[in-house]
């Protein structure tokens, strides 16, 4: 049975992936891949917003009846899958979404992994050239729309999923979100992974698990076809600090022009 849920919700390209299968080593934990669940809620809050049954009955009963439906409804859906007692579902959601979550699931635990905002554009350029095999709709040549680095970066920081990932991050800063979650700097988890993972245990409240960082198995699966480019899940067996590459793949004035631009980004998670 289900003892806790817990939320991972991160920046694109910041190991989020990693993450969830090192969870997974922890045999207490599910960890999923990105989840669903949070559209099945939505879709569920849509109903029960618009349905004139609930409109015609007691407001206040109806609330309070919704958010049991949700509580249950979200442990219903894990205690299907796993009889492991701690979940972590991932979702880029979460934490923009973190009030509504509150009010059904009261202090939600919820962890962010961040990353060098241009090592994260850069990871995003990188996969466009690497699939020059298949169309892609941010490119139209007859417009002259995305064809070029600069012109696919300006795309990329303006819409999902790293536009609105950057959006959603400074409004949870700005509400004060951000003092109720744990942020994990992927940088920091591969170059001191233990000391990374107690803060986790920690936030979590949790006894601590030992990881092994050099064996990691991929235990998330998802079809990235579905999502645009091949192989946006897929880990690496061993944590690693690889030297960023993002001056070289970006240009250095694309790289300047991102570090002056989310200065905010850079000051709060210590970017220089």
């Amino acid at each position: 049975m289900i003892e806790r849920i817990f939320f991972q919700s991160s920046m694109p390209r910041a190991g989020s992936t990693v993450f969830q299968n090192l969870m997974n080593q922890d045999n207490r934990f599910y960890a999923s891949p990105t989840s669903g669940l949070l559209e099945l809620i939505f879709a569920a809050r849509h109903n029960y917003t618009e349905s004139p049954e609930f409109k015609a009955q007691d407001a206040e009963e109806m609330k309070k009846a919704f958010f049991g439906f949700c509580k249950e409804g979200i442990h219903g859906y894990y205690n299907a899958i796993t009889e492991k007692p701690f979940i972590m579902d991932k979702s880029r959601g979460h934490f923009a979404h973190y009030d509504f979550i509150n009010g059904f699931y009261p202090n939600p635990k919820m962890i962010c992994m961040v990353r060098s905002l241009p090592d994260i554009i850069a990871s995003m350029e990188k996969k466009f050239r690497q699939n020059q095999h298949q169309s892609n709709p941010i490119i139209n040549h007859a417009n002259m729309q995305g064809t070029t680095t600069p012109k696919r970066v300006d795309i990329w920081v303006s819409t999902p999923p790293v536009g609105m990932a950057i959006e959603r991050l400074s409004e949870a800063i700005r509400q004060g979100i951000d003092k109720k979650m744990l942020f994990i700097k992927y940088e920091s988890l591969c170059l001191y992974p233990e000391q990374e993972m107690k803060r986790v245990y920690e936030y979590l409240e949790i006894e601590p698990f030992k990881h092994d960082f050099n064996h990691i198995e991929q235990t998330t699966q998802e079809d990235d076809a579905v999502y645009g480019y091949a192989g946006l899940h897929d880990i690496r067996p061993q944590l690693e600090m690889k030297p960023s590459d993002a001056k070289k793949v970006l240009g250095k004035d694309v790289y300047d022009w991102i570090m002056n631009t989310y200065k905010w980004y850079n000051e709060y998670f210590g970017y220089k």
